[in-house]
């Protein structure tokens, strides 16, 4: 069974910087999804970005030229570098994996359904 373990949530100011880890263990398959998802009180889960095996990444328009998205294989370690934050960015985050992935990133990303394992969430609080 594939474990999702988020970390590097925060408190920060706006226009700050935060880099959020995601690290797998569990995999059966090497040609895998990953991804970044949002999700607050008032609005469902959302997808930020998302990086297929092969690198080919896609993000959502809020996220485009703000957040970065990158893996290690190696370390089997997913990633999100935020910045330019603003108090809109504030949501619980959670990492995702399609096990084993087929479809391409940019159709998956809007489709929470299509995830097949979730990590527990880590907090971002972006204060004006």
């Amino acid at each position: 069974r594939v474990q999702l373990l988020e970390s590097g949530g925060g408190s920060v100011q706006s226009g700050g910087s935060l880099r959020l880890s995601c690290a797998a263990s569990g995999y059966t398959y090497s040609r895998n999804c990953m991804g970044w998802f949002r999700q607050t009180p008032e609005k469902e889960r959302e997808g930020v970005a998302a990086i297929d095996s092969t690198g080919r990444t896609t993000y959502a328009d809020a996220s485009k030229g703000r957040f970065t998205i990158s893996q290690d294989n190696a370390k089997n370690t997913l990633y999100l570098q935020k910045n330019s934050l603003i108090p809109e960015d504030t949501a619980m985050y959670y990492c995702a994996t399609v096990t084993p992935c087929r479809a391409k990133v940019e159709a998956i990303l809007e489709t929470t359904a299509m995830w097949d394992y979730w990590g527990q969430g880590t907090q971002v609080t972006i204060s004006s």
